[in-house]
């Protein structure tokens, strides 16, 4: 049976995810209310953050970026900075 959510993201109801990919009461809130849709386009943001600033993902400061961006991307409608890439309307 397929989880559906209303996408926080996405502003309406989608396929969510097929199980929480991050543990603790974060990961629970973005299995609940963010689409796989969604978290697709998080995912390519998050490439590209990680590569363009070269961020360690065994370091905590790093993560802590990350996490920070995900956040406001996913649930605050901010852009993620990536510099040189501007995305087409």
């Amino acid at each position: 049976m397929t989880h559906t959510v209303y996408c926080s993201y996405l502003k309406k109801e989608a396929p969510g995810l097929t199980f929480q990919l991050i543990p603790g009461k974060l990961g629970k809130r973005i299995f609940d209310n963010i689409s796989q849709e969604a978290w697709t386009e998080w995912q390519k943001k998050q490439t590209m953050l990680i590569n363009e600033k070269k961020l360690n993902l065994m370091q905590a400061e790093d993560r802590k970026i990350i996490e920070e961006a995900m956040i406001g991307y996913l649930f605050e409608n901010k852009s993620v900075d990536i510099e040189g890439f501007k995305e087409i309307p």
